[in-house]
């Protein structure tokens, strides 16, 4: 009688799929759930923002407002308080370097407002040739990209007082005498003004007919199945829907403004002009600041320029509604 020596072996347990897989290290696996995190991608899209803010405006601003407390001499600091703010206050050519830096940014914005819009008008309109649009475009925009040392050179040289220089030759035509324009106020003010048009109306032609060209065209052509003319339509239509772009048209104009200082420099050769009519706030921090090296002095003097400037763009932005939240329909 045979017997069967075969037996039945036990089965293997199953293999786990964690046995054959390695786990992933926790670290990544956490900093990936950071990185989709819906809660934190904002933060992480205006993180570039913040820290170029901090670095290069919020820090400098608290180091020059800790400046203008503070005497500086070759590297000793003292502190003085409120002594530098006291002594700009009291400073005759402060106030003439404020009183030509309000004037100039006030004719600025009379200027470089009204003109570029109506040329950007005109470019977005249906009249004439679409080739000379586009090089009055081109034509326009290129002195924005021209050196501003290099146009004040060859503006100096336009304004000189001699009978040679061409805006003498052009009044002469009329049978004006030679102007001296950079040793009077308001010729030199003229010519100041004069630079600023040439460098910035294609600028603001841009921004203007950009804005123009988001309002939609059924606006247009229902207030021309009404009757509307183009003056009407400019100023029912265009006008008000470019409310955005003239709030930030006008907000970068107060800045550009009362900080303008290389325009003015290149213009007189220098930081120095007849009776100081060409000095403005930021040329007036820089003599006092490098050239009389009288740093914290010239820190409290940036810091009340900026007060001046959020003063005025925060009432400017107030008037304009642009805190004023929408009502809910």
């Amino acid at each position: 009688m045979s017997t069967d020596t075969t037996s039945t072996a036990p089965a293997a347990p199953p293999v786990s799929r964690a046995a054959v897989v390695p786990p992933r290290p926790r670290g990544l696996a956490g900093l990936k759930r950071l990185l989709y995190s819906q809660k934190l991608a904002p933060y992480f899209f205006i993180a570039p923002f913040v820290i170029t803010l901090a670095v290069f405006w919020t820090v400098p601003l608290v180091r020059a407002f800790t400046l203008s407390t503070q005497e500086v001499l070759y590297g000793d600091t003292t502190f003085v308080g409120a002594d530098n703010y006291r002594r700009l206050l009291g400073d005759r050519v402060f106030w003439q370097a404020m009183y030509n830096s309000v004037r100039y940014m006030v004719l600025t914005l009379v200027l470089l407002i009204p003109i570029p819009m109506v040329l950007a008008a005109v470019i977005n309109s249906r009249i004439g040739s679409p080739r000379v649009k586009s090089f009055f475009k081109a034509s326009m925009f290129v002195p924005a990209l021209t050196s501003v040392v290099v146009a004040g050179i060859i503006f100096r040289l336009m304004f000189a007082e001699t009978g040679t220089g061409l805006m003498n030759q052009v009044i002469g035509f009329f049978g004006l005498g030679p102007v001296r324009w950079l040793r009077e106020d308001i010729p030199g003010l003229v010519a100041l003004l004069s630079l600023a048009m040439w460098r910035y109306t294609g600028v603001n032609v841009m921004y203007f007919l950009a804005g123009m060209q988001s309002i939609p065209t059924e606006y247009y052509e229902a207030a021309s199945i009404d009757g509307a003319n183009k003056v009407q339509q400019f100023f029912r239509i265009t006008v008000p829907n470019l409310k955005p772009t003239l709030v930030y048209v006008t907000t970068i104009s107060i800045y550009g403004g009362l900080a303008m200082f290389l325009e003015s420099f290149m213009l007189y050769a220098g930081n120095g002009s007849p009776n100081n009519q060409g000095l403005t706030v930021v040329g007036y921090l820089y003599r006092r600041g490098i050239e009389e090296n009288d740093i914290g002095f010239a820190s409290a003097v940036g810091v009340v320029l900026l007060v001046v400037i959020m003063a005025i763009n925060m009432t400017n932005l107030t008037l304009s509604g642009v805190f004023r939240k929408e009502r809910v329909r």
